[in-house]
């Protein structure tokens, strides 16, 4: 268990922590001069059963607040220190309400200095401290008084904090390690050390880690948990951990060292906001504030969501934007300070980590929000019309897998993992044939869109993974068909009229003929005795059915020889490493000018990638499979089985 303190300044909270550990967390000159606490002190204390208590004590002074708030962060249980001669003070009340907005549960109040008091003063501050506490998680908490001097009460409140340790087992969500760093230094033979809070899973010796949002990876070299030497390092312990390789000047408190696929910095995300109920105006939208996540504290931006302006006591949707990338997940408890860093506004908890910039404010978003907030993923589900991205979900809420059932529909491809409800689904697949008949009847002499069109077309929001699944579905149900890279409706056949199947007749075999160097639009209509504009607007008609290629404008190539030159390409590639246009343009035979620009095609449709002055063969290239290129090329060639006239 971690315990944290919170209180006013000179209220006691570092002789408390010496009195019950032996440890003087003031460890600076500064602080020794001066008599109080400026920067986080941290203590353990060995229980009879074998475990260790860690304390984490915080500064007290209001200059220190984002001190404050970074040690507080990930604490299991709070002692409100409160001396018996003052009472509750200013920072008793703003600490008690930060670790309110940090979600802290549990906690206890100690009540120091009792010898300075009679027993009539003592009990006249315990009634203070008791309506102050009324509204909070502390109403019915006890009240332990302690004296540094006589020794009074410290010994019931070490056992207390005994006992609190063995019955109370914190469960903190998530699966992938998180630890929040609020501390880094070098030590002579390890190398850079940063300790903080364990958020969430588990660290051993050996792993790779990533710090976020610098992205810096290294690999666990030694680990010290609640002060001891340790294999592993696990969710609710304070961990020191050495990171070879990384400089400590690259790491700085508010950073996180997380699993590797837990790396993902964001500058804003949406959240639930309460907005304190001691603020005298309402928080206007685009305020400027201090934000406080973990041990991070950086300048922010309110954008309020389904409120504005934002009432005192009251709660809202907003969507925090930092001035810089941090590292967050779902469930982070969070504060906000005043522009000028003078007082606590509220604070909230992160819903969505991965905030959109548009349509933030639009319906559809603000109940998507609402559904994450409950924690219900298959009403989420059915509320994502475009599918829920499983692999963003899961790293949002750092989780393993989602409940998914068998009645919804996912679709998996590489890196990509989508779900869908059955509604969804459906209402997908519906529109894909009802489209399409509407473009058949405007293009009764085109075949039928390829994916991309169709995805640019009627899906523009889908990755194109999932705009492939869905014409898959409708294939294997029999309510799509598939020429070469167009689909179609099973009954629709492209029909070209006579005059254009004659010109068609001696076109193509020009196109053809002259493979490499094929004629322009112009030379074409020379020939066939054509206007340029018909010819160019049947050759693009074919070049929508696939049988042949507009590499430049009025400059069409064959399929055939397209083909050919792709797999020149990737010939130069496998034997180079990369495709020049000086080794193509030997190779083919053709100019610098012609063979720069085949390749400026090849990139545009995706058979290859410009890699500065070169150009690299895709992987997923569509001339990829010569084959299945060479197949499609006989169906549709004039005079072939399909035949002009029935495609």
């Amino acid at each position: 268990m971690i315990v944290g303190t919170a209180g006013h300044i000179d209220h006691g909270k570092t002789s408390l922590v010496k009195a019950l550990t032996g440890v003087d967390t003031d460890r600076l000159k500064e602080e020794k001069a001066r008599g109080i606490s400026i920067e986080l002190g941290y203590a353990y204390l060995p229980l009879e059963d074998g475990s260790v208590l860690g304390f984490v004590d915080v500064p007290g002074h209001e200059k220190f607040v984002d001190h404050m708030v970074s040690g507080a962060s990930g604490i299991d249980f709070v002692l409100l220190v409160v001396a018996a001669d003052d009472g509750p003070m200013p920072q008793t009340v703003e600490h008690l309400e930060i670790v309110q907005l940090l979600r802290v549960r549990e906690g206890a109040v100690v009540l120091t200095k009792v010898d300075r008091v009679d027993a009539a003063h003592r009990a006249e501050v315990e009634t203070e401290l008791r309506t102050l506490m009324a509204p909070t998680f502390l109403r019915n908490s006890r009240i332990f008084p302690v004296s540094g001097v006589t020794g009074e009460g410290l010994p019931q409140l070490k056992e207390f904090l005994s006992e609190e340790n063995r019955s109370v087992r914190h469960a903190r969500a998530g699966a992938g390690f998180r630890l929040a760093i609020d501390r880094s230094f070098t030590l002579g033979g390890t190398g850079t050390v940063v300790t903080g809070t364990v958020f969430a899973g588990e660290v051993k010796v050996g792993d790779e880690v990533r710090v976020t949002p610098s992205g810096a990876s290294a690999r666990v070299r030694s680990i010290h948990a609640q002060n001891r030497a340790a294999q592993a390092g696990r969710a609710g312990e304070r961990c020191a951990l050495a990171l070879p390789g990384i400089a400590k000047d690259a790491i700085a408190r508010g950073e996180w060292v997380v699993a590797p696929a837990l790396h993902a910095p964001t500058a804003r995300f949406d959240a639930r906001l309460r907005l304190s109920a001691r603020e005298a105006k309402s928080l206007r939208h685009w305020s400027a504030v201090h934000l406080h996540l973990g041990a991070a504290h950086v300048m922010a931006r309110v954008a309020l969501l389904d409120a504005d302006p934002l009432a005192p006591g009251a709660d809202c949707l907003a969507q925090i934007v930092a001035e810089k990338p941090l590292g967050t997940l779902a469930g982070d408890a969070f504060v906000l300070r005043d522009a000028s860093a003078t007082r606590t506004l509220g604070g909230g908890r992160v819903i969505d980590p991965f905030a959109p910039v548009r349509k933030r404010r639009s319906p559809e978003r603000l109940e998507a929000l609402r559904r994450m907030e409950a924690g219900d993923f298959a009403a989420l589900v059915a509320h994502s019309p475009h599918g829920l991205d499983l692999r963003a979900y899961a790293r949002a809420h750092n989780l393993i897998g989602a409940g998914i059932d068998s009645r919804m529909h996912r679709v998996t491809e590489g890196d990509l993992d989508y779900v869908f409800s059955a509604e969804a689904w459906t209402k997908l697949t519906a529109r894909v044939p009802e489209r399409l008949a509407d473009y058949h009847a405007k293009r009764p002499d085109e075949l039928g869109p390829d994916l991309g069109r169709i995805r640019r077309m009627w899906f523009p929001q889908l990755d194109a993974p999932v705009v492939a699944a869905v014409a898959s579905s409708l294939q294997n149900a029999g309510k799509l068909t598939r020429s070469g890279p167009w689909w179609h409706l099973p009954a629709h056949r492209a029909e070209f009229s006579a005059r254009d199947k004659t010109l068609s007749e001696a076109i193509l075999p020009l196109v053809e003929g002259h493979e490499f160097d094929p004629l322009w639009v112009r030379d074409l209509a020379k020939r066939c005795r054509a206007g340029e504009q018909e010819v160019r607007s049947l050759l693009i008609r074919h070049a929508r059915r696939g049988e042949v290629y507009q590499v430049v404008k009025d400059l069409f190539y064959a399929r055939s020889a397209i083909e050919r030159l792709a797999r020149i390409a990737r010939e130069l590639d496998a034997e180079s490493g990369a495709v020049r246009a000086a080794e193509f343009r030997d190779r083919v035979g053709l100019g610098r000018k012609r063979a720069i620009q085949i390749l400026e095609f090849f990139d545009r449709i995706g058979h290859t990638r410009r890699a500065r002055d070169d150009h690299r063969v895709r992987s997923d290239s569509p001339l990829a499979v010569a084959n299945d290129i060479e197949q499609t090329r006989k169906r549709l060639a004039p005079g072939g089985a399909a035949g002009l006239q029935t495609r």
